[in-house]
């Protein structure tokens, strides 16, 4: 008898699917016309296993959340492409698809092109996990030109964009393929959510996705962390950012750690603008290890209290800033007293994992102390204790 379940979730089991006949005892409990969301993380799959999910795939109507997120560890790059297609094929048509995440999956620029028609086709998904692929400069032109054409397609059609999250970090997508995503970015226009670190994007990238993401009035989450903004002095990334800071009104979170803001103590220009208040609802701001120098935490201590008053998380590690800083020492209080922090050092750093450690194992012995007032007692404690009573009852002589 098939489950109810509306979640299908093999995450972590670990299982090495070969076959349609591997694969087939864990869909069979399930109705593919209920499903809404199928986790297959942390297992790996073969192309015979990959076509039976995806005749499974086929058959959903309500699927919201495709994860699968590290499904080819220890398959060969020539069984990946035909599994990834399956896949993907079978969800292109999803009008009730969410969510695609293949992250930690590494495809590399030869595997992506069973993606793309997926990306062309299917223009009801709004969040896209990309994450640690491997993609390289000519695998990221690929896939940020399938984008670009799914945008046109929509507009061609007079339909809005649904696209509002790309996550795509860890994929060496470097200068070559920059331009080609911000040229995506900006004609899709809904975006909400950009997270791209650790790409070796230089200068001349960071300038072109400055200018694409600007298109993008909604955005709230920007990520570019260890990526570069300057180049030998020159300042064309810092410039283009700081003129286009003023598009996201909505601004919530800007990570621009490890990204070369400064080279020599001066104060970034992309600083400045913040400190004027380009964006009213900035709540944290991630600037750690930018040769940031005494002047530029002069110039936030001074902004603190005004243009920034909605920021609750300031990140400023591994900068050159002296122990006893009074500009340091002035935001910290600040943020304090609106219920936010300061981190300055590891100790900040290493004290709010503690913090955090603390509040699981809180959340976790109020869960169980639920669980324990809501235990019921079992047909066989029932009968236990009924046996207790007539064995109390008993009179045994010796």
């Amino acid at each position: 008898m098939a489950t109810s379940s509306k979640i299908l979730s093999l995450s972590g089991k670990g299982l090495k699917l070969d076959t349609r006949a591997d694969i087939d005892p864990w869909l069979k409990p399930y109705d593919p016309t209920v499903i809404e969301e199928v986790h297959f993380g942390g297992n790996t799959l073969g192309v015979e296993a990959s076509q039976a999910l995806a005749e499974f795939l086929e058959k959903t109507t309500v699927l919201k959340v495709a994860d699968f997120a590290d499904i080819f560890t220890g398959r060969l790059i020539s069984e990946i492409p035909q599994a990834l297609s399956a896949i993907c094929d079978a969800l292109k048509d999803k009008t009730s698809l969410v969510e695609l995440n293949l992250s930690d999956n590494a495809f590399g620029g030869r595997s992506v092109e069973p993606i793309v028609p997926f990306l062309t086709h299917n223009r009801s998904f709004q969040v896209l996990k990309l994450n640690n692929n491997g993609l390289g400069p000519a695998g990221g032109v690929v896939l940020a030109t399938a984008l670009l054409e799914s945008a046109r397609l929509s507009k061609a059609a007079g339909r809005k964009s649904n696209l509002h999250t790309v996550i795509c970090g860890r994929n060496r997508l470097e200068d070559g393929s920059a331009p080609t995503w911000a040229e995506a970015f900006a004609a899709h226009g809904t975006l909400t959510e950009v997270r791209m670190p650790q790409n070796g994007i230089r200068m001349a990238g960071i300038t072109a996705l400055a200018r694409g993401l600007a298109k993008n009035e909604g955005l709230k989450y920007i990520d570019l962390q260890d990526n570069t903004f300057t180049d030998d002095g020159a300042t064309t990334g810092l410039e283009v950012w700081s003129e286009s800071l003023s598009s996201w009104p909505e601004l919530h979170t800007l990570n621009l750690s490890d990204c070369v803001l400064s080279t020599d103590g001066e104060v970034p220009v992309l600083l400045s603008t913040l400190a004027l208040g380009s964006n009213p609802k900035l709540h944290t701001l991630q600037l750690q290890n930018n040769n940031l120098e005494s002047a530029s935490f002069s110039l936030l201590a001074e902004s603190i209290s005004t243009s920034l008053a909605s920021l609750r998380k300031l990140e400023l590690q591994y900068n050159d800033q002296e122990e006893d800083d009074e500009h340091l020492e002035t935001i910290a209080l600040s943020l304090k007293q609106r219920g936010g922090k300061l981190y300055a050092t590891d100790e900040d750093e290493e004290g709010e994992e503690e913090e955090e450690e603390e509040e699981e194992e809180r959340e976790a012995e109020e869960e169980t102390a639920v669980q324990d007032e809501k235990v019921e007692p079992t047909e066989v404690d029932k009968a236990a204790d009924a046996l207790a009573d007539l064995l109390n009852k008993v009179d045994i002589k010796s």
